[in-house]
């Protein structure tokens, strides 16, 4: 049911690139920066061909990492990597197709990548490329989960498209030096991704299952996050080098360089929090408290977005952006961890599900 879903919702992806890409291009760009429109047009017009393979896949590896089976995600995230790599260097490079080609090498991995997730899920015992239509009851079911999950990641894509949307309106060399902070921030941010994931695959037994031991789950959660600080130090120091020392690997423009370096102490600031954030934030999907997930998230972009425009109105310039980007994630730490710590919370109070089961009984 729920790959008919991301199907579908795929499809409506597809159509919304199809029509309305130009005009939200536009809109996002502005008014100074028209010439760029005709390029990002074509990037977007070519990968939102991949939207139904991409959501299908999406939920095609959540299954598996659900099953504890990371073998067939990692096999098709590997191929997907090597075949973008590849096609990057092919045609941009060797048949020079520019912006256009990088499109296609990304949207042709991804489609590659849903295959072989399907596959995998197949492998399994399930038939993945059978799709089962929900009835209204099974979609109300799929909402009451999905709705807090979908509005926690629009909170979170749409702090980075504000951030984005303001440094745009700053000129061609403060987006060039964005582009290449946060292209390499989101490189190191994958990092923590598995940590999320552990937690979503090992948690839920550990605190609503059959055989329940939230102490397990307390020293699970600490570990994961000794982990994410360790891991959040390590790419903090790395993530950093690379624009600080070697800047020439992404531009030879001295000005766009001089603006990355203006923000290295809120990237890495930003960047040192956020593969513990992951465990957090995955250990309370994992445990449903997706209420207060939802309304936290939604709590930090509003904060978020009201920083980023009360320091652009003052001409703080990308600086203010990425302290704005700093104070967004540290935020999200504080805030999960302060509801996982507490003694009412999941981890602590075996009453805290005591209104589903009450729920269930009734029903």
């Amino acid at each position: 049911m729920l790959l008919f879903v991301a199907f579908a919702c795929g499809l409506g992806m597809f159509l919304f690139t199809r029509f309305l890409g130009t005009p939200v291009l536009t809109a996002f760009i502005g008014s100074e920066n028209l010439h760029i429109v005709p390029a990002a047009n074509t990037y977007i017009q070519i990968r939102g061909f991949a939207w139904p393979a991409v959501l299908v896949g999406l939920v095609a590896q959540s299954a598996s990492l659900g099953m504890k089976n990371s073998w067939g995600p990692l096999r098709a995230l590997a191929a997907a990597s090597a075949i973008n790599g590849f096609g990057d260097i092919l045609l941009c490079c060797a048949f020079g197709f520019g912006i256009a080609g990088a499109a296609w090498a990304t949207m042709l991995s991804q489609v590659v990548a849903a295959f072989m997730m399907m596959n995998a899920l197949n492998k399994t015992g399930f038939r993945a490329f059978s799709l089962s239509v929900p009835s209204p009851g099974e979609l109300l079911q799929i909402f009451e989960i999905a709705a807090p999950v979908f509005i926690t990641m629009t909170s979170k894509v749409a702090f980075y498209s504000l951030l984005t949307y303001f440094a745009t309106s700053m000129g061609t060399m403060t987006i060039a030096a964005h582009q290449v902070m946060i292209n390499v921030y989101c490189m190191c941010t994958v990092w923590g991704e598995p940590l999320s994931q552990t937690a979503q695959s090992f948690m839920p037994e550990l605190i609503h299952g059959v055989n329940r031991s939230l102490v397990k789950a307390r020293m699970l959660l600490k570990s994961l996050i000794i982990i994410g600080a360790m891991t959040g130090l390590t790419l903090g120091f790395v993530g950093t080098s690379f624009p600080w020392l070697f800047p020439y690997l992404f531009t030879n423009d001295h000005m766009v360089i001089g603006e990355m370096h203006k923000i290295l102490l809120p990237y890495f600031i930003a960047l040192i929090v956020t593969p513990s954030t992951h465990s957090l934030e995955g250990t309370l999907l994992a445990g449903r408290d997706l209420r207060f997930l939802s309304l936290s998230m939604t709590g930090c972009f509003c904060f978020g977005g009201l920083i980023l425009l009360l320091v652009c109105s003052r001409g703080c310039g990308l600086l203010g952006c990425w302290w704005a980007l700093a104070g967004f994630q540290w935020a999200r730490f504080s805030l999960a961890f302060q509801r996982l710590i507490s003694p009412h919370g999941m981890l602590y109070s075996h009453d805290f599900y005591q209104h589903e089961l009450v729920k269930v009984k009734t029903t």
